[in-house]
């Protein structure tokens, strides 16, 4: 299973909100590309880096931070947040971007997104899939849709998508576990790789997440709050690499 810290972008600097309410802005350090070098030095190879002001945009906003961590560390960047058009997409590609995120995008505009999915391919193209009583949640996690999260996932693995980012947004933030009951469901009903996010506080639940099944886990607040170390986390990056 691949371990993911993430860095979560408003005005440059990394920030931790709580159920995607932005009025609990938290930030943690002023400088994200040094924050990314500290995940890259404990030997980390991934990094789930998220745009909040380009979410809350509808545009990209950050990409001169992703552009930073890209070119000065050797992370594979997943980048996410207010990609809407082909410039956006564009532009998180040209800044380094090895995949992107799409969430809010495959609700309001699934032709633009399979047109992604088509043009640069299921190793490119993450499918996010933020959810609110298994409901999907758009822009930021400020709206939620009538989309049912396994209609949903049906219709894109279909599609041919193969990853698929699920995040409970009750959970996110909270550092009370994860929705492994909800996981678990994904991984029995789709074959997708799924990459659990959200509420993740400790190593019994990244073990947990691990025997499920889940291809990776995104690990946030519980990093910056010291719930769980990088020197913890050893384990599974040594026994992945």
């Amino acid at each position: 299973m691949r371990i993911i810290p993430a860095i979560d972008i408003i005005e440059g600097k990394c920030v931790r909100l709580s159920q995607g309410d932005y009025s609990t802005q938290k930030i943690y350090d002023e400088d994200p590309l040094e924050v990314a070098k500290s995940f890259e030095g404990a030997g980390i190879q991934y990094l789930h880096l998220v745009d909040l002001d380009g979410a809350k945009a509808k545009h990209i906003v950050n990409h001169k931070t992703l552009e930073k961590i890209a070119s000065q560390t050797t992370l594979s960047v997943d980048f996410g947040g207010g990609l809407k058009t082909d410039d956006d997409l564009r532009i998180a590609f040209d800044c380094g971007a090895q995949q992107i995120t799409g969430g809010s995008i495959a609700v309001s505009q699934p032709e633009t997104f399979l047109e992604w999915l088509a043009q640069y391919g299921a190793e490119k193209i993450i499918l996010g899939a933020d959810v609110k009583g298994e409901h999907i949640a758009t822009n930021g996690w400020t709206a939620t849709s009538d989309r049912s999260l396994f209609e949903f996932l049906a219709y894109y693995q279909a599609a041919g998508i193969k990853g698929v980012i699920c995040t409970d947004i009750s959970k996110d933030g909270m550092l009370q576990g994860p929705s492994v009951s909800l996981y678990k469901k994904i991984i029995t009903q789709t074959n997708l790789g799924l990459i659990a996010s959200g509420g993740i506080t400790s190593l019994a639940d990244v073990a947990q997440l691990e025997a499920l099944g889940c291809e990776g886990a995104i690990i946030g607040k519980a990093i910056y709050e010291d719930h769980i170390t990088l020197q913890d986390l050893e384990h599974y990056i040594l026994k992945r690499g």
